[in-house]
C-alpha cells in the first residue's frame, strides 16, 4: 500500500480520536464502514457520543455534511426534496433535500414513521433517489444513522429489509472512569468538533475505497464466511439467518479492515472480528429464546457462539 495512503489513514484515525476518547475500536469500525462503501447504524442510549462520532468522521475529510433530526412528523419530502412551482418560468423546480450530501447524519432514525424510513431505502442501496418520476444520483453518500434501543418509548423499529442495508451496527458503550475524567477536563475549555480541520478530501476517500475493492480474499476465507452464514440459517435460536447481502457485506468489511491494517490481503481474523458487528442486525432471535427487550443481546450472543464454533482456516 502506498505510503501516502497510510498517512491519510493514520491522520483520519487521529483526527477522530480527538473527539472520541478511549474508543479506538469504535473508530476503526466507523472507518471500515466508510472505506467499504457502507452505512453505519450506531445504536445506544442517549449521550454516549453517537452524534459526536458522526460529526467527527464528517469533519475529518472535506465533504458536504447534512444532519436530519428524525421525528414522528417528518415527511419523505423533508428528506429527499420537493418540486416547487416557479411562477417566473412557469415550471416546477426540484429543491434538493438534505439527503444530497456526502455524509448524512440521520439522527434517531427509528423515531420517524415507517413511511419516512422507507424513503431512505433506494438512497442506501442504489445511491440515488426517485422523486416525481425522475431518478437523481446522490453524491457518493455515506449514511450514518443513530438509533435509540428498541425498548425506548416513541420508536418505530426498523424493518429487516432496511436493517439489511446497513453494513454494520455498533454500540458506543459508556466510557471508562479515566476516559470520562479526560472528557470532563477537555470539554471544559473547548469543543473538539468545532476546532477540527479536514485531513483528507473526497478524492482521497474515493481512492482508498477503490483500493479496498482490490484487497485479495482467498477462497478458503469464502468457505469460512459461508460456513458461519449457513449456521445462522440453521440455528434453532434464530428465526432469520444472514442474507446473501450480509455475506457480501462481511467480505467488503474484511477487505477494509485489512486495508486499515496495511495489508493487501485478508486474514481469517478480519472476518472473525467483524462477523458479529456485520451480522447482528441482520438476524432475528427466535421468540422462544428472547423477549423484545433482550433481542439484540441474544442475537449477539448466538452469533459469538456460532463464530467460535467454526474452524478457522489455516
Amino acid at each position: 500500500m502506498a505510503t501516502i495512503t497510510s498517512q491519510v489513514v493514520t491522520q483520519l484515525q487521529r483526527s477522530i480520536a480527538r473527539a472520541i476518547y478511549g474508543k479506538e475500536d469504535v473508530i476503526q469500525l466507523a472507518l471500515v464502514t466508510l472505506l467499504a462503501r457502507g452505512h453505519l447504524l450506531i445504536e445506544d442510549v442517549p449521550g454516549v457520543g453517537k452524534t459526536t462520532l458522526a460529526q467527527a468522521l464528517a469533519k475529518s475529510f472535506h465533504c458536504t455534511f447534512q444532519r436530519i433530526q428524525f421525528t414522528s412528523d417528518l415527511l419523505p419530502s423533508d428528506v429527499l426534496g420537493v418540486s416547487v412551482y416557479n411562477p417566473e418560468t412557469r415550471d416546477f423546480e426540484f429543491r434538493q433535500g438534505p439527503i444530497f450530501a456526502n455524509v448524512v447524519l440521520a439522527d434517531e432514525i427509528n423515531r420517524t414513521t415507517p413511511r419516512t424510513q422507507s424513503a431512505l431505502l433506494e438512497a442506501m442501496n442504489e445511491a440515488q433517489v426517485t422523486v416525481d418520476g425522475r431518478t437523481l444520483p446522490l453524491p457518493q453518500p455515506f449514511l450514518i444513522a443513530t438509533q435509540n434501543p428498541v425498548e425506548h418509548h416513541g420508536t418505530y423499529p426498523l424493518p429487516e429489509s432496511q436493517l439489511d442495508r446497513f453494513l454494520m451496527r455498533i454500540k458506543m458503550g459508556y466510557p471508562s472512569h479515566e476516559t470520562e475524567r479526560q472528557i470532563l477536563r477537555s470539554r471544559a475549555t473547548e469543543d473538539p468538533i468545532s476546532t477540527m480541520e479536514p485531513v483528507a478530501n473526497v478524492e482521497d476517500v474515493l481512492t482508498m475505497q477503490e483500493q479496498v475493492a482490490h484487497i485479495k480474499v482467498d477462497s478458503s476465507l469464502h468457505d469460512y464466511a459461508l460456513e458461519i452464514v449457513n449456521r445462522t440459517r440453521k440455528s434453532d435460536q434464530l428465526a432469520l439467518g444472514v442474507s446473501p447481502r450480509g455475506t457480501l457485506m462481511l467480505q467488503r468489511a474484511a477487505q477494509a479492515r485489512a486495508f486499515l491494517e496495511g495489508r493487501d490481503y485478508c486474514l481469517p481474523d478480519d472476518f472473525k472480528q467483524l462477523a458479529v458487528s456485520v451480522f447482528s442486525h441482520r438476524v432475528v432471535a427466535s421468540t422462544r429464546h428472547a423477549s423484545l427487550q433482550k433481542k439484540s443481546e441474544t442475537t449477539e450472543s448466538v452469533l459469538r457462539e456460532i463464530v467460535e464454533s467454526v474452524r478457522v482456516p489455516l
